[in-house]
């Protein structure tokens, strides 16, 4: 069975990538990217050499297929925004749905959120926290 790994990206300083994503974006077969060149920096900052797809909201229902005829082949793949955590305000929820219903695994390596982030440095109280997309 393949995994289709959700991964969360820095959002602006890229030293801020885990070590977990670096060690999973350069093991994958192949990267799904909501932006390639911004990805492509971040990969070139790490030395890792995976190839890139572009994956976003305008491709990403006619990109479904062949992500999943991938994994059927015993690919596994990371699905990438521009910064942060994929899927919040960003695609990729169709392709995951796809994913599982395919029967195939999907891991989160969870790491930076731009609303986190934001509600950290507010001083704003963080109970209760609702965030509402």
């Amino acid at each position: 069975m393949s995994t289709l790994y959700i991964v969360a990206t820095p959002i602006g300083n890229l030293s801020d990538a885990s070590g977990r994503s670096i060690e999973v974006l350069g093991a994958v077969d192949g990267i799904l990217a909501e932006d390639t060149r911004r990805t492509r920096k971040l990969l070139d900052r790490y030395d890792l050499r995976t190839s890139l797809t572009s994956l976003h909201g305008h491709n990403e229902t006619s990109r479904i297929p062949r992500v999943v005829t991938r994994l059927d082949a015993g690919e596994s793949l990371a699905l990438v925004s521009d910064a942060g955590t994929p899927l919040l305000s960003d695609p990729g929820e169709r392709l995951v749905r796809a994913v599982l219903d395919a029967g195939h695994t999907v891991t989160p390596v969870p790491g930076p959120s731009a609303i986190l982030s934001a509600l950290m440095g507010a001083g704003f109280a963080t109970v209760p926290f609702i965030f509402h997309g």
